[in-house]
């Protein structure tokens, strides 16, 4: 199934003529995820052919506008095109009084619910769960409340070797334990290892999404062994006293951290203005991590 990043802005506080501030949509499984929602997130959105109503749910990192404030306009163009299925949006509750204040400015009714889910800061936390996928929060080390968030498939059941089933002749009742990963017992009592009689699924897939942070290790537990990384790096190194002020990170910290998780790969992006090429941050990160890759406005990434 289908599992994979895009791009909608890869820039920091300012648009700049190629980069939009922070936006990602995140597909899996048939779910449409938006990560964080700036400023000139419905012309990506648009841009990439990407359907506004496939969207159910919106995560909000934090609450700095270069990371919401295109999310009243995604609101209201929902409500103008006829949506009437719930939104849900998570996010720090102060967000709420903020949406709901530029509602009632503007004597705006709107077709559809949003149900709000308040954001945690002090672990990990749950937020979304269904049949296949699962969503987290967790949190990271900004000025003001910020969290990432950890997208992930749940783990399929291990598969049963048909030719198995029919030398055994595996009972019916037994068939949901073994999936599950149990021996089967033959009627003299005997186990038949789950390994001879199944085969294990496909790995399941990760992706962790660390926004404005500065360098913090805690992050790592959060982040282990993520099949793809986005971590901000909004410097070069040389900068690494202005990130510290900022309370932002630099390529190699960025690197770092990835390698201190142990994760597939590693996407940088949330670049400062000051950068109008940004190959150098790249090769800067990859000194450290050599599976990084850049985040462009509208690349996608395939997990």
């Amino acid at each position: 199934m289908s599992f994979k990043v895009t791009i909608l802005g890869c820039g920091s506080a300012t648009p700049t003529a190629q980069r939009n501030p922070t936006a990602q949509v995140v597909e899996l499984h048939g779910r449409f995820f938006l990560i964080d929602c700036a400023e000139g997130t419905q012309m990506q959105l648009r841009r990439n052919k990407i359907n506004f109503q496939h969207i159910d749910h919106v995560f909000i990192s934090h609450l700095h506008g270069d990371h919401f404030f295109g999310l009243i306009g995604f609101i209201s163009s929902m409500h103008l095109w006829g949506r009437i299925k719930p939104l849900h949006i998570y996010a720090n509750e102060k967000l709420r009084e903020i949406i709901e204040l530029q509602l009632n400015s503007s004597d705006s009714l709107l077709r559809y619910d949003i149900n709000w889910h308040t954001l945690n800061y002090d672990g990990k936390h749950k937020l979304y769960d269904d049949k296949t996928v699962e969503v987290f929060s967790f949190p990271l080390n900004h000025r003001i409340p910020t969290c990432g968030f950890l997208i992930q498939e749940k783990q399929k059941e291990r598969n049963l070797i048909h030719s198995k089933i029919i030398q055994y002749d595996i009972p019916i009742d037994q068939i949901n334990a073994i999936k599950q990963g149990s021996d089967l017992l033959l009627e003299d009592g005997t186990p038949v290892p789950n390994d001879e009689i199944t085969t294990a699924p496909p790995s399941t897939r990760c992706y962790a999404f660390c926004s404005d942070t500065i360098y913090d290790e805690n992050v790592v537990k959060y982040i282990k062994d993520a099949t793809l990384l986005y971590h901000e790096a909004t410097f070069m190194h040389n900068l690494l006293e202005r990130a510290k002020e900022t309370y932002h990170s630099t390529t190699i910290q960025a690197a770092t951290i990835a390698q201190l998780a142990n994760v597939q790969q590693l996407v940088i992006g949330h670049y400062s203005a000051r950068y109008s090429d940004t190959l150098p941050l790249l090769e800067e990160a990859r000194t450290v991590f050599a599976n990084t890759q850049m985040a462009m406005d509208g690349r996608i990434f395939e997990i």
